[in-house]
């Protein structure tokens, strides 16, 4: 098989989850492009997303679950439905996110936990209940977590968020510790600064937006397009030596 042939993911599928917009929708579709079918997971419609799967060719099936719920038990559920869904399960996206923005002094319980619960306890007991799988099923797999340039920074305002995305980075390396022995690669994309529903407050302030993209040697925000190549490289046999790498897509942001 060629380089370039090694990069297909015919016949597969992907979990996303989030992935009625954004990056997680932008994702999904680009694992479509590459050949997977995929299963995407959303509290919000997925229409669009059925779409886009669709014009490529492959088979979707989309899941409503709200990830605030999250636990052992839904989780195993979640994979669960997939696999019957589908048939099969290669590759999990742990994509869902959500932030709030207050002062430390002010912030919320309840925005600390439902943050930390979505961003960070979600993306674990979906790999747990993806990883048993895999093993089970006994041909190794993929799991691909959402960091960010915070898990490297404190950012301003968004404490929980902060704290959710650098316990990405090092669950992604954790698990990959004990995981790549049986065949199962565990990685991370980091990503800066991107035009999605999350950023929205940010680039509606001329102020914070302008001095955001000085910082980006880029000069622009990030687009889920942006965000395909990579994934569909950690999702695919091309990547089969890489395990617990957090691979920054940010515009230059940590370089600066």
């Amino acid at each position: 098989m060629g380089v370039l042939d090694s990069f297909r993911l015919d016949g597969r599928v992907a979990l996303v989850t989030g992935a009625a917009q954004g990056l997680g929708q932008g994702i999904a579709v680009g694992l479509a492009e590459a050949g997977a079918h995929i299963a995407a997971l959303d509290v919000m419609p997925l229409d669009e997303t059925r779409e886009s799967v669709a014009a490529e060719g492959r088979r979707f099936h989309a899941m409503e679950y709200d990830l605030r719920k999250t636990g052992a038990g839904l989780a195993a559920r979640i994979v669960g439905e997939c696999v019957e869904a589908m048939g099969r399960l290669d590759i999990l996206v742990n994509n869902a996110g959500i932030i709030r923005r207050a002062p430390a002094l002010e912030f919320s319980e309840e925005d600390w936990e439902e943050v930390i619960r979505v961003n960070l306890s979600a993306a674990f007991y979906l790999s747990q209940a993806a990883a048993r799988h895999f093993v089970e099923a006994g041909r190794g797999g993929k799991i691909i977590n959402l960091a960010s340039v915070l898990s490297y920074e404190g950012g301003i305002l968004v404490p929980s968020y902060s704290a959710s995305k650098a316990g990405i980075a090092n669950l992604t390396r954790a698990l990959a510790n004990e995981w790549a022995p049986m065949g199962i690669n565990v990685n991370a994309i980091a990503p800066s600064y991107f035009a999605t529903s999350l950023t929205s407050a940010l680039r509606a302030d001329p102020e914070r937006s302008e001095a955001l993209l000085a910082r980006i040697p880029a000069g622009r925000w990030g687009t889920p397009e942006d965000l395909k190549g990579a994934a569909v490289f950690l999702a695919s046999d091309t990547a089969s030596y890489v395990h617990g790498a957090v691979v920054p897509v940010d515009g230059g942001w940590l370089g600066r």
